[in-house]
Formats: C-alpha cells, sequence, structure tokens
C-alpha cells in the first residue's frame, strides 16, 4: 500500500503538466486533431462520429478513451503498439514484427506468447478465439477509424469479466471515412513498403467502404522479414435516424519470420542477431483468416435502442517453431445489447443490458519441423469451446451532478478436447476431456459530473477469467490442474478540462487469487502455466495534454505498474517480471499555420524491469528519443516523416518470464534500432 501513496503523490504532482496526454490546442486543421482523453464535454474539433463516441464513453464511470485516426494517421502505424501509444494505462510493446505485447493492468503479463486476458475486437467481434486466446496481426490501424479502450472492468458494455478489459476497433463507414478516395504510400528502414488505397461512398441511404493494404519489410533483425495483406468492406443501409444495417467483412493474409528472444550475452554482443534454434528452424507464423458480420442498430422507441450482431470467422494457422503446428479455426457468435434512457421515481437513469455467446472449434495437427517444412506427423486433437454472457449496467442520478451505477456479468465457459493416437508415435493417446466454468462478476461505482464536464468516478469490480487450451495443457491423464483466475478491482479516477490542460488520471488496486502465470521451458516451447496462490496488481494510469501557447502542445502520458506476489510461499513479495515499474511517454508539438508540423518525442521505461519470479536479474530501462514531422501541401495531399530512436539506442522492449534466471535464459526482445520512415498520401 505503501507503493500506491507514494505513486498517488507523484501522480498529483504530475498533474499539472502531464495528465492528457491526448487532447490538442485547437488548430484550424481537423486532420491534426489527436484527442484521446474521453470527457464528457465534446472536443469541437473532433469528426462527429468520434466526438459521438467520446460522449458515450463518457457515461461509464471508469478508465476509458477514445483513440481517432486522426491521432496517428501522420505517423508510421504499422500495428497496435503504434496505435495505441498514447492510451493512458496501456501497455503495448513490439517483440518482432505485428507481435506485440498488449496488456492493461497486468492482463496476460503471464503469458509467453500471444494475448490473453484482454478482449481485443473488431466492430465487436473478437479477434479471440473462443476460449480467450488472440493474436493482434490481425489488426490493421489504416482500416480502422476510431479505437475504444475500456480498462479493467469498464469493459462491462461487451459483456467481458476480464482483468484487462476491451480494446475495441471500430472500421470506417462510407458516411464517416472523411473522404472519398484515399491512396497512401509509405515505407523507409530495414525494406518496409507498403501501399493502401480506400474509397468511402454513400447514395441515397446506403454507404460502402473498402480498402487493402499491401506491407512487405525485411525487418531490423534477421529472420524477421514479413509480408502482409489486409482487406475490408463495410456496406450499410439506413433507415432513418439511429435505424440501419451492416454487413462488415475483413480479411488478412500475414507471413512472418520469428527471429526469438535472445540471452543477456547475445543482446549485448549484437542485439540485431536472431535466435539460432529460429534461424535453423525458419521459424515463422503464416495466418489467413476472415471475419465477417451483420449487424443492426435500431431505435425502437425514444427511450430504447437495440444493438446486435451474428458474426462468423475462419483462420488457418502455418506456424513453424519447435514443431510446425497446423490449425484452422472456425469461430462463431451473436451478441445483443439494449440501451435505455428514462426515469426512475422521477431521477434520471440509463442502463444497458444484454447477451454475448460464442462457440468455436479448432483442429489442431503437430508435425516434426525440417526446415520450416513440415515431417512427420506428432499430434492431433480438436478443441471446442464455448462461452455465454449475460450482462447488464445501470445509473440513477440520485442528484442532477451525482450518478449511482450498479452492474453484473453472468458468464459460462466451456472446454471440450479430443485427442487421437498417431501410429508409431509413442507419446500420442486417445483422450477425452471437457471442463465447465461459472462465474458472476458484480460490478458498483459512481460518477460525479459538473456542469463543465469534469467527472470524478470510483467503481469496484470482480474479474474472472477461465483458462484457454493453452493454459489446460492436456495430458494423457486429462487437463492440467490450472484454475479460473479471479480478482476483485477497485478504482478512482478524474478527468476533463482545466484551463490549458485536459487530465485523466486513474488509481485502481486489484487483488487476485489463483493469477495465471508462465515460466519459461524452452524459448522456441509455449510455456508451462500454474495459479499463484495471491498477488496484486495496483497503479496509476495518467495521461495530460498542455496547449501551452497557440499551436504548441505538450503530450504526456504516465504508467505506473506495481505488481507482485503478495505472502507467497516460494517468491515472498517478489515484483512479478515484464512490465516495468515506471513507463513515461511525451511529445512536443508545433503546428504552423502553412501546414507543417513537428513533434520530438520521448518513451521512457524509467525502471529495469524483472525478468524472472527471482528476482535475480533485471532487464536495463531505457529512453529513446523520436521525430515527427508533417506538411499538409494542400486539400488532396500530405506527407510526413518518422525518424525513431534517433540515437540508436540498444534496448530490451520487453521480455518473457523466467522462474529463475540463468546466462543460459533466453527471454530478451530487442527493440528496433534508429530507423527513418516517410510516407505521402492523396485524398480526393
Amino acid at each position: 500500500m505503501k507503493s500506491l501513496l507514494l505513486a498517488t503523490t507523484a501522480a498529483l504532482a504530475f498533474a499539472p503538466a502531464a495528465f492528457a496526454a491526448d487532447a490538442v490546442a485547437p488548430t484550424a486543421d481537423n486532420t491534426q486533431v489527436s484527442s484521446v482523453i474521453v470527457t464528457a464535454r465534446p472536443n469541437p474539433e473532433d469528426p462527429p462520429v468520434v466526438a459521438d463516441a467520446r460522449k458515450r464513453l463518457s457515461e461509464t464511470p471508469g478508465a476509458v478513451s477514445v483513440i481517432s485516426q486522426e491521432s496517428y494517421i501522420n505517423r508510421q502505424t504499422l500495428a497496435l503498439d503504434d496505435m495505441l501509444r498514447d492510451a493512458p494505462g496501456v501497455y503495448a510493446q513490439r517483440k518482432w514484427g505485428g507481435d506485440i505485447r498488449v496488456s492493461i493492468r497486468g492482463s496476460g503479463i503471464g503469458n509467453a506468447n500471444h494475448n490473453r486476458g484482454l478482449l481485443i475486437a473488431q466492430d465487436g467481434v473478437p479477434l479471440n478465439e473462443a476460449d480467450g486466446y488472440g493474436d493482434t496481426q490481425i489488426a490493421d490501424p489504416l482500416n480502422t477509424r476510431y479505437a475504444e479502450v475500456y480498462r479493467g472492468g469498464n469493459a462491462l458494455r461487451f459483456g467481458g469479466a476480464l482483468l484487462g478489459g476491451a480494446v475495441n476497433m471500430v472500421t470506417p463507414t462510407g458516411k464517416d471515412a472523411g473522404f472519398q478516395n484515399k491512396i497512401r504510400i509509405d515505407g523507409g528502414s530495414y525494406g518496409l513498403a507498403r501501399e493502401h488505397i480506400a474509397l468511402a461512398r454513400q447514395v441515397g441511404d446506403w454507404d460502402v467502404f473498402v480498402a487493402a493494404t499491401n506491407q512487405t519489410n525485411q525487418g531490423w533483425r534477421s529472420q524477421s522479414q514479413q509480408n502482409i495483406q489486409f482487406g475490408s468492406l463495410n456496406i450499410g443501409r439506413s433507415f432513418g435516424e439511429d435505424r440501419e444495417v451492416r454487413l462488415i467483412v475483413n480479411g488478412s493474409n500475414i507471413n512472418q519470420e520469428i527471429p526469438g528472444s535472445l540471452t543477456l550475452a547475445q543482446f549485448n554482443a549484437n542485439p540485431r542477431q536472431s535466435s539460432a534454434g529460429n534461424l535453423a528452424n525458419d521459424n515463422g507464423r503464416n495466418m489467413r483468416g476472415v471475419r465477417g458480420s451483420l449487424r443492426t442498430t435500431w431505435r425502437l422507441d425514444d427511450s430504447l435502442v437495440f444493438e446486435g450482431a451474428v458474426y462468423a470467422v475462419w483462420k488457418d494457422l502455418d506456424h513453424p517453431i519447435f514443431q510446425v503446428i497446423d490449425q484452422q479455426s472456425r469461430n462463431y457468435g451473436a451478441f445483443g445489447r439494449f440501451d435505455w434512457d428514462g426515469e426512475i421515481g422521477g431521477k434520471r437513469a440509463d442502463a444497458f443490458f444484454g447477451a454475448w455467446y460464442r462457440t468455436g472449434d479448432l483442429d489442431s495437427n503437430f508435425y516434426v519441423n525440417i526446415r520450416g517444412g513440415r515431417g512427420a506427423p506428432t499430434s492431433r486433437t480438436l478443441q471446442n469451446a464455448k462461452a455465454f454472457d449475460v450482462f447488464g449496467e445501470g445509473r440513477l442520478f440520485v442528484t442532477e451532478e451525482v450518478a449511482l451505477v450498479a452492474g453484473a456479468n453472468w458468464g459460462q465457459a466451456k472446454r471440450d478436447y479430443v485427442s487421437f493416437a498417431i501410429p508409431g508415435v509413442a507419446s500420442t493417446f486417445n483422450l477425452t476431456a471437457d471442463k465447465s466454468y461459472d462465474w458472476v462478476s458484480p460490478r458498483v461505482g459512481l460518477l460525479w459530473q459538473s456542469e463543465a464536464g469534469d467527472q470524478v468516478f470510483a467503481n469496484l469490480t470482480r474479474s474472472v477469467e477461465p483458462p484457454n487450451f493453452g493454459s489446460m495443457s492436456p495430458t494423457n491423464t486429462g487437463f492440467a490442474p490450472v484454475r479460473s483466475q479471479k480478482a476483485w478491482t477497485g478504482e478512482v479516477g478524474a478527468r476533463g478540462h482545466r484551463g490549458p490542460f485536459t487530465y485523466d488520471v486513474t488509481l485502481y488496486r486489484a487483488e487476485l487469487k489463483g493469477e495465471m502465470l508462465q515460466y519459461t521451458v524452452n524459448p522456441s516451447i509455449p510455456a508451462s502455466t500454474f495459479n499463484a496462490d495471491k498477488t496484486l496488481h495496483q497503479g496509476v494510469e495518467a495521461a495530460l495534454d498542455w496547449a501551452v501557447a497557440p499551436r504548441w502542445r505538450v503530450r504526456q502520458t504516465w504508467t505506473y505498474s506495481d505488481f507482485r506476489f503478495k505472502d507467497d510461499v516460494q517468491y515472498g513479495d517478489n515484483r512479478l517480471p515484464i512490465v516495468p515499474k515506471n513507463f513515461y511517454r511525451s511529445e512536443v508539438r508545433y503546428d504552423d499555420p502553412r501546414g507543417w508540423f513537428v513533434a520530438p518525442s520521448v518513451e521512457w521505461s524509467a525502471s529495469d524491469q524483472w525478468i524472472d519470479y527471482k528476482n535475480t536479474q533485471k532487464a536495463p530501462g531505457y529512453a529513446i528519443l523520436n521525430l515527427n514531422a508533417g506538411w499538409k501541401v494542400n486539400q488532396t495531399v500530405s506527407l510526413f516523416l518518422d525518424a525513431r530512436n534517433l540515437t540508436d539506442k540498444a534496448y530490451v522492449s520487453n521480455t518473457q518470464a523466467a522462474i529463475a534466471w540463468t546466462a543460459g535464459s533466453a527471454v530478451l526482445w530487442p527493440g528496433d534500432g534508429r530507423s527513418v520512415f516517410g510516407g505521402v498520401t492523396v485524398t480526393f
């Protein structure tokens, strides 16, 4: 608790100049808007669709953000780490290529690979599999109009009960894309080349948005080449105000090499090298996928709106690592939610309530890896997952400024697993296993809002995360005895405007039981999962925008993360590895009336981060300097330049977890060296 009090003191000291990493000084050019802080007072510079999203999220009594495309379109944005950079409380760091570790409040930090503990969705359709496992590579920032970030229990609107919350990316429509035709060409260091084309049209009650992206890259490290294509189609039909039906289809084709993690000695000798095993086995991750949804928003009367969708997702994975993993998955689902505004006992009130069903099956086959090719089969399994959530939340304004909030989620998850014996392979077996999980996650909160739009909020939420198949590690005797991860999280915060400042600060404390943690068995082999006894996640999520002077703006975000064991038999009160204790970003931006801007920035991992549970070795902290500049030549043509890591600093971007570090622990992922990117965008 002492550390949290110290962090609170630091946060208050930070407030005068660092609480609003996401609002901008007024300019005449809407394309320079980059506000992501949610406040009840609309930002007149936001495009209407983003302003509407901010207004909707401002009703949440907790930590939320909106990230408009305008906030990142004038820099090199390849993946989620670039898009989520200015969102307070989000730890998004690149391991290699498009593989991004995304964690909110320590969600999934024990995972060696992939996403867990955080719902990542596009238009409400999860990029996660039905069992909760997911990949971040299939998100294209250029095909995202804006992203909603719901930290922690504030993701109840999606029916989720995960520790980290949710990130939902919204596809542009023919009505809100902001252009009719767009061509973008960009590229730069290490062979990066990307081409993007998009069309947006509205004819009568119909609108359509269609876009395609092609990207190739050799990569900063050896064994890190990429070849990626994205496509997006969004067709809508309006039937009047707040009434529409929409078909959205997103596709991806991703081919990536994997350079592997390094030992400390390897990193110090040459951080650009790849792991010898990854190079010998030609490790990579190759995925094809299609996601489609048919959705509707329909106003039933003056006080009630329904929003719902049915969706289907297909994915094919060819993944040569310690073995060649060949998997095909099919996921289906449906969700519906009612939003109500009215009165209770003469008091203003609103509520949402709904349900979400999802099911998925995965066919998994393993083969001997022969330099990236398939050898003899070693494993064959079928994995089926189902989940169902019923959720709701309501607000009652006991005064014009104060609202009481209460909600809950009831959920159920099922896992069915079948493995088959392969003739001549002694380690294979016939096994049928299944398991079910049920939970109830209540939530209570309080929201105060001034006439000017400033807000103070507090809430208490219970989160539950059942293990996915990777964590359950089936054997010839059944599933590993891994339990659901549970936590109570309390948070208090404030957001709003004060003169030239736009601020957003949240303090939270989560007490976990059975946190699912992993340790490295081998850099190329998926790690083993175990349940810790008690752990503690607490911290501060702070952001500030400061309009220093006309056309000058300072943007800052600071995330304080104190994650540790709590009276553990083996590890005492040791800190958990991976996420640094202090992580800070700052950018100073000048917008010239002649259409150009310049924005130097710093990314500072201000604390060394532990890489093992025994706290015997740290990865060093770092600070890297960047420079972003651009010029809007006219209403049609704009240019940008983005220079990263100007001093060519050798640094560890993030790590994997080990039980006890040794000289042979290959758990470090180097960040990219000095690089320069540029691009041109033509809209007409």
